[in-house]
């Protein structure tokens, strides 16, 4: 194959499907329609000129009648008046006229016949423009509905343009979030080890810092502890304090008691893999419906009713409660399930009389 078929042959491949790429169904059987509609209207104009041409021989055939009857009334006063000559004229004139109408009317019959094969034609063209307007109308709107279920195909499944440029965003975006999520931690972890400093931490090493942290986290428990003690043992101890008055005029007498009153009045409460908690019983009203509801939600094995009345009781406890220093050993009255506890778990460790409504009460 020579270098020219084969250039040839590669334009025209190159042509064909840029062609195909740039055709457009819709537009192509509307091109169509037009053209069948043009040529119905070249047979509608054939069909008018044929028959203005007829009525034109008519006009003629009826002018030649006319003088045919003209000159034959001319032939006759020409007789009358002893004219044989201009008869004889006018005969021949009439004769000619006469010949002349013959030739015109098979002209007009001709006329007639090709008139009526064009109505014909233009009848059967009518017809099938009409066939061909419905089906242009079907294929338009299956290629419509073929067009619109494919983009919506490729937009579901990400095979279109636009939807593959949006899965790449939401990727390179979760790539970032999940990049800067991780340099985050990563800070955070070296902040907590002390490698890195955060600003406005005063000198000293990481080790000082935590234990000044604990040492003033724990200050504020025992100082919180007290302060609940004070208000919530007010009524009980009132007499006793009003009875020692006299004979203890100094406030180092007050702590033996507090801390014999707390004990008989308070309940701890351990929050599985957390901290103990020091709860007031006079707070049992506000807890049995809490615990009940987890009783029950347990009981029944409900799952997000379980969620619920575990979130309810534990943030009960936490703000209603005072932390026990963590080199405080104390047992535990009551053991509550962890957040992320499931429920199969706590079914397995609280049983009916490991309830907060079951701790023991204040003596009277």
């Amino acid at each position: 194959m020579s270098i020219m078929r084969r250039m040839s042959d590669l334009f025209q491949q190159k042509a064909n499907k840029v062609l195909d790429r740039a055709e457009n169904p819709v537009e192509a059987l509307d091109l169509s329609y037009q053209k069948q509609m043009e040529s119905l209207q070249q047979v509608r104009r054939s069909v008018a000129d044929v028959l203005t041409s007829e009525k034109r021989l008519e006009i003629q055939a009826a002018q030649l009648q006319q003088s045919q009857e003209k000159l034959q009334g001319q032939a006759k006063l020409a007789l009358q008046q002893g004219r044989e000559d201009l008869a004889r004229l006018a005969l021949t004139r009439a004769q000619d006229a006469q010949n002349q109408l013959q030739s015109l009317q098979v002209q007009i019959a001709q006329m007639k016949d090709q008139e009526q094969k064009l109505e014909l034609t233009a009848q059967k063209l009518q017809a099938k423009v009409e066939a061909f307007r419905t089906q242009r109308e079907t294929m338009k709107a299956q290629y419509s509905a073929a067009k619109a279920t494919t983009q919506v195909g490729e937009a579901v499944t990400g095979l279109s343009e636009h939807m593959a440029d949006v899965n790449l965003m939401m990727e390179r975006a979760q790539d970032k979030t999940q990049q800067m999520q991780a340099r985050a931690a990563a800070i955070d972890s070296l902040v907590d080890s002390g490698t890195l400093d955060q600003i406005g931490i005063t000198s000293g090493d990481d080790i000082e810092r935590q234990l000044r942290s604990g040492l003033a986290t724990s200050e504020v428990d025992a100082q919180l502890a007290q302060l609940k003690q004070e208000v919530l043992g007010a009524p009980a101890e009132a007499p006793k304090l009003e009875a020692a008055a006299p004979a203890a005029p100094t406030p180092a007498a007050a702590p033996p008691t507090a801390p014999s009153d707390s004990s008989r009045a308070t309940v701890v409460v351990r929050i599985q893999g957390e901290d103990q908690y020091r709860l007031a019983v006079s707070e049992q009203p506000q807890l049995e419906p809490l615990d009940r509801a987890l009783s029950d939600a347990i009981s029944g094995q409900d799952q997000d009713t379980y969620r619920t009345a575990l979130a309810a009781l534990l943030n009960f406890v936490r703000a209603h409660g005072t932390k026990v220093p963590a080199d405080d050993l104390v047992p535990s009255d009551v053991v509550l399930p962890s957040e992320d506890m499931t429920l199969e778990e706590a079914t397995a460790l609280l049983s009916e009389d490991g309830n907060v409504v079951d701790a023991p009460a204040s003596p009277a």
